[in-house]
């Protein structure tokens, strides 16, 4: 599948039901009712497989974009942790704590 590659598969799914595809879920039932209203239909009696159809295409769309987009930050974040371990003289630990006064500058008023 060419919107997710194979190494996603070693990824956990996402719950079925997260932000994406209750939003886009909704987003698809409320298409069906503005078409409805459009077309001078009744907004919720007409058309009530169109509502389901709708809705569940925004749901199983919002689930995929979802799962892609886990799977892109964990690349992400795959190849900064490489980056980090192989440059380990960037990513130096500090030896003593710096409180938030010494790594500001002091406030000079433009005026």
């Amino acid at each position: 599948m060419v919107f997710l590659p194979d190494e996603s598969r070693s990824l956990p799914p996402p719950p079925l039901l997260n932000k994406g595809s209750v939003w886009l879920g909704f987003a698809g039932w409320m298409s069906a009712l503005l078409d409805n209203a459009f077309n001078h239909r009744p907004i919720f009696g007409a058309g009530i497989h169109r509502q389901v159809l709708l809705a569940t295409l925004g749901c199983v769309v919002g689930y995929h974009l979802v799962k892609r987009a886990e799977y892109v930050h964990a690349k992400v974040d795959r190849e900064l942790c490489e980056y980090i371990r192989q440059h380990p003289e960037d990513f130096r630990r500090s030896t003593g704590k710096k409180r938030i006064g010494q790594l500001l500058e002091d406030f000079q008023p433009v005026r």
